[in-house]
């Protein structure tokens, strides 16, 4: 990454979470590149309404995957989302809470500010 990555704010992307570790390079940061086809940059609280409903979707992110140094999640932990899957959630009443210093400007791709918003 050549520039400074920005939020959705429009100003310098803060870390989502080092414990768990969480983003797609697993840097703690909801950083993207090309590579990233399911765009993980919504920094969220997760609760266990969404952790249900995503494992519903058949995304189970709760069940240890130490092969992908993944301990799963419980409510309370900070991971950087899919845009989309956020805001499947967020049409379902099921969003969690949306950090946004830490959510990556590619965000509003897919989702608008005032939707983040509504749940930071």
């Amino acid at each position: 990454m050549t520039t400074q990555a920005r939020n959705v704010l429009g100003t310098a992307l803060v870390p989502c979470s080092y414990d768990p570790l969480t983003g797609y390079f697993r840097d703690g940061c909801c950083h993207t590149d090309e590579l990233d086809h399911g765009s993980h940059v919504v920094c969220a609280k997760v609760t266990q309404a969404f952790l249900d409903f995503s494992l519903q979707r058949g995304n189970d992110l709760i069940t240890p995957r130490p092969e992908y140094r993944f301990a799963g999640l419980k409510s309370g932990d900070r991971w950087c989302l899919c845009a989309r899957r956020w805001h499947e959630a967020f049409e379902a009443g099921v969003a969690p809470p949306v950090v946004l210093e830490c959510t990556h400007v590619k965000a509003l791709e897919f989702v608008t500010l005032e939707q983040l918003q509504s749940c930071a």
